[in-house]
């Protein structure tokens, strides 16, 4: 199946026939490959990606231009802004304390943020209850338990921060010379923040104006 054919069945979205969707809201040119599972209620926004084996389940909200790499599941209390990249076979949760004997329900398992921009590297695992930052780049491996700064870099079990990402997806050293950050690729200008780190270049960046543009479009939709 192509783009193509699925907009004159009368959907705005690709499916491959082996994909199974329940969905009603799904976004125009989202791509859902083979073996993915996208059940009723998730919302999906526009233009995303999602890789086979992939499992969305009843509740989650992706934004638009998300990828979702082979083999990640995506569970109910898990939230995913615009333009989040979600590497193979990464790990996300909702319960941090399951047991096979113990049935929750829906309002007791523990909500997960990843924000506007932000990296999960392959196999990575997020446990619950953490907010993902924007632009947040989390190393492929890491086990993330606390939430993650805005921009920061962060590898290992536990994950710890060990550097800054820059918009351009260049590691920032550390290091503060009156009190900005350079990126040392495309030399854009940061200053620190409780948030992590703020972007303070004053050069025109179209990349940011259209990510800036795309994320106000979906929270209004």
């Amino acid at each position: 199946m192509t783009p193509t054919t699925a907009v004159q069945s009368g959907r705005p979205y690709m499916a491959h026939p082996l994909a199974l969707v329940e969905s009603d809201e799904i976004g125009e040119g989202t791509r859902i490959w083979a073996f993915a599972h996208v059940m009723k209620d998730a919302r999906i926004g526009r233009q995303c990606n999602i890789g086979e084996h992939c499992y969305i389940e009843q509740g989650v909200t992706l934004g638009n231009n998300v990828t979702v790499k082979n083999g990640v599941n995506v569970w109910t209390g898990v939230t995913i802004e615009d333009n989040v990249f979600l590497g193979p076979n990464c790990v996300l949760t909702n319960d941090p304390n399951p047991r096979a004997y113990v049935k929750k329900s829906a309002g007791s398992l523990v909500e997960t943020m990843i924000r506007n921009n932000a990296t999960i590297g392959a196999n990575a695992t997020i446990v619950c209850g953490v907010t993902i930052g924007r632009y947040a780049f989390i190393g492929a491996g890491a086990v993330v338990i606390r939430s993650v700064p805005d921009f920061a870099l962060v590898v290992g079990n536990p994950a710890r921060q060990i550097g800054w990402m820059c918009v351009c997806a260049k590691r920032i050293p550390m290091t503060v010379e009156g009190h900005v950050l350079t990126c040392p690729q495309c030399r854009r200008d940061y200053r620190l923040a409780e948030s992590g780190v703020v972007l303070v270049s004053t050069r025109s960046d179209a990349s940011i104006s259209c990510t800036a543009e795309r994320s106000t479009s979906a929270r209004s939709s």
